[in-house]
Formats: C-alpha cells, sequence, structure tokens
C-alpha cells in the first residue's frame, strides 16, 4: 500500500492538496495521514478544522512513499516550522517530495530545489528565501515534476495532482478521466 503523508499548518490552503489526498486514497488505496507542529489541531484558511494523526516531529520516513507540504500563509511567517533536515532525508531515501504554493518555498529552503525543474507561486516568491535553483525554475501555471520532486502554484491543484501520481508510476484511464472532469471548467467562460 502506497503510504503519503501531508504537512499541514495554521492557515494552511485547504484546496491544494484535497485533490491528491482525496483520488489517492479513494480511487488508488492510498493509506494518508496529515501531520502538524506539535500535533496540534489547525484550521484552514477556509475555517475547517483538521485534527492530524502524527505531529511533525514523529514523521517516520520508513515505508513512506509520499510526502506533500501543502501551502498556507504561515510559511511566510517565523512561527513557520523548520523542515529541511526532514526534506533533505526524504530526497535522500528517494522519497516522492510535493509542495504546491508556499510550500514550494519549504521545499527551495531545504534545497531540493536546487537541482530540479521546478515551479511556484512566482520567482520571486523562492527567491525570497535564497536558494541557489533559480536558474531552473519554470514560469507556468501547472505542477512540474522532475526527479521525484513535484512543485506547483497554488492554482494548479489538478495538475499537481496528476504529477504526483505519474511519478508514483499510476497513469490509467481512471486518472485521465478524472483529470479531464476536473478540468472541464477551465474549457469554457461562465
Amino acid at each position: 500500500m502506497t503510504r503519503a503523508i501531508t504537512i499541514l499548518t495554521e492557515n494552511f490552503a485547504d484546496w491544494e492538496t484535497a485533490l491528491v489526498n482525496s483520488t489517492a486514497r479513494l480511487y488508488y488505496g492510498f493509506y494518508t495521514q496529515f501531520a502538524t507542529p506539535g500535533g496540534r489541531a489547525v484550521t484552514s484558511s477556509g475555517g475547517m478544522l483538521v485534527t492530524p494523526q502524527l505531529a511533525l516531529e514523529a514523521i517516520s520516513l520508513e515505508e513512506l512513499d509520499l510526502l506533500i507540504v501543502c501551502g498556507g500563509s504561515s510559511w511566510q511567517t517565523p512561527q513557520a516550522p523548520e523542515l529541511g533536515a526532514l526534506l533533505r532525508a526524504a530526497c535522500d531515501k528517494n522519497i516522492v517530495l510535493a509542495g504546491i504554493c508556499d510550500g514550494t518555498r519549504v521545499l527551495a529552503q531545504a534545497g531540493v530545489l536546487d537541482n530540479v525543474r521546478h515551479t511556484s507561486n512566482s520567482a520571486e516568491n523562492l527567491t525570497a528565501v535564497g536558494y541557489a535553483g533559480a536558474a531552473l525554475y519554470q514560469d507556468v501555471p501547472w505542477a512540474v515534476a522532475d526527479q521525484r520532486i513535484i512543485t506547483a502554484p497554488g492554482t494548479a491543484p489538478v495538475t499537481f495532482t496528476a504529477q504526483i501520481l505519474r511519478t508514483l508510476g499510476i497513469d490509467d484511464d481512471n486518472l485521465q478521466a478524472y483529470l479531464a472532469m476536473h478540468g472541464a471548467e477551465h474549457g469554457k467562460q461562465g
């Protein structure tokens, strides 16, 4: 069974990782868990209260396949947890790493974006944290996957889901239909 952990902080952007976690759990049988600083309940930017299964400090990388950093306003504050050692260790273990929105800032701060193509909300969003990968930044509105690291702007939860699942070896007709259903609204003006 594929095992995934999503890291959430106070004021996390609830729309950014909901699709990937729901799709992975319901359609592909992933074991999904959520982790927060100290294992405390957090409230999303939309007001959803989440009680996590794990404390960040208790994350074990053993038998973990996917580690996701959800975006949110907390990542730009002094209260943001330090994840550098955890993310570098996950990268060393070949665990798929994914960051969306300001979750990409966390990956950049950890140094895991220094040698891979990546994206974010903007190039400035990442250069503000001082990282060495600016030359590999891709200015695109969709998710980018490179060397088992997936990044996306906060407006791209559909392609974020697709790139994560494809990186884990899932790219079947069901996924194609699901993605087409979610992407259909972008072809029409309301």
